[in-house]
């Protein structure tokens, strides 16, 4: 996901290289009833950060592939999920708020996906997967990338009589007018996978920028609406990347510095072609959602938002101030979780506790934290 000097910190892979599967405080819950009833229906895409089910231990990404043991999924549903946390993820607090059900993943056929579709899915980079295929880049298990999702949901589409904004414009009109097109974290998987390559950094954040971009695009010139995209969080603060990078690179935050830079640099350049789009389909309302600051703001205030370990895990195994041990993640026979999550930021050495999304989805729809405001997305 981000370096230290020339060396990569990947998220999430088999031995050296790991993939990230990538509100107030937890006593605040958010209200639906506080929410205008905007949007009927929500398409989601993503990395583990927003995945609701399209994978699962079998088919996740390497090393974190316990997903389907318990305890994932203990604090709320009670049993696993297949999502990366011990309960809901920001994507579920977004459908609470607007008084909707959870999203469906794509990959469940059965679903009813009358109010949506989730088509993210865990260690899904943005760049297509055999770039890093041919690159000798990766051992993850996970070959889906942004263009997968975009060919999912190019097929939901047609089976909605969608085919395009000019030749079928009724239906696709059907289609975005009531949908909050939901763009959760994608990338850091990219930059994981460049460790050990003769690939640059550089090169990667290049092609993986274009590759978000040129996502975004193809959905607003299929008609979407009302996007939101969030960008990276400062991925040097999760216990992966503290874990595995040296001590001396450390920033104002106690976080790895080089990480947290390179998720910022990209974060820049995805705003900045933002704002190229919002002149480009001007019809469109196009919200940013700032996961770099207002993570950040929550790691300096910690005790605040109700957290008492900002960088050890509560799923794990090794004890000490991590409590992480690559080799033997959550969920594996060896790990054990903590009696209460709700005082972790980090949940299984990637992936976040409940509490620390429910923070992150409050500071997103309701504090500072989306460019404009989500109210404004609302109000149009």
């Amino acid at each position: 996901m981000a370096f230290s000097s020339r060396v990569m910190i990947p998220l999430n892979i088999t031995f050296i290289i790991f993939t990230i599967t990538l509100i107030f405080s937890p006593s605040v819950v958010l209200s639906s009833s506080s929410t205008p009833k905007k949007f009927k229906k929500i398409y989601a895409f993503g990395d583990s950060y927003t995945d609701t089910g399209n994978t699962h231990s079998a088919t996740g990404p390497s090393s974190f592939n316990y997903v389907s043991n318990p305890p994932y999924g203990n604090t709320f549903f009670h049993h696993p999920t297949n999502r990366y946390s011990d309960g809901r993820l920001v994507i579920d607090f977004v459908a609470e708020s607007l008084s909707l059900p959870f999203l469906q993943p794509h990959l469940n056929q059965k679903a009813d996906k009358t109010y949506g579709v989730n088509f993210a899915v865990a260690g899904s980079t943005a760049i297509r997967h055999r770039f890093f295929v041919k690159n000798n880049m990766t051992l993850n298990v996970t070959p889906q990338s942004l263009q997968t999702q975009l060919k999912w949901f190019n097929s939901f589409l047609e089976s909605q009589g969608c085919e395009n904004s000019t030749t079928t414009p009724k239906q696709c009109e059907a289609v975005f007018s009531d949908a909050l097109v939901w763009v959760g974290e994608i990338g850091a998987n990219d930059y994981a996978y460049s460790f050990a390559s003769t690939v640059s950094p550089r090169t990667v954040q290049r092609l993986a920028t274009r590759s978000v971009t040129g996502f975004l695009q193809a959905l607003l010139n299929k008609g979407a609406k009302y996007l939101l995209v969030q960008g990276l969080p400062p991925t040097g603060c999760l216990t992966l990347s503290m874990y595995l990078a040296p001590e001396t690179d450390r920033d104002d935050m106690g976080c790895v510095g080089n990480a947290n830079k390179q998720s910022n640099i990209h974060n820049s350049i995805i705003q900045a072609k933002l704002d190229s789009f919002r002149k480009q389909f001007p019809q469109a309302v196009i919200v940013y959602a700032d996961y770099w600051n207002a993570y950040s703001t929550v790691v300096r205030g910690a005790n605040k938002y109700g957290f008492k370990e900002v960088f050890k895990c509560c799923c794990g195994s090794g004890g000490g101030n991590l409590n992480f041990d690559v080799f033997n993640t959550c969920g594996s026979p060896s790990s054990s979780s903590c009696p209460d999550p709700s005082q972790y930021i980090n949940w299984d050495g990637v992936h976040l506790t409940e509490a620390m999304y429910k923070t992150m989805a409050g500071l997103f729809l309701n504090g500072t934290y989306c460019k404009p405001p989500f109210s404004y997305l609302l109000a149009k």
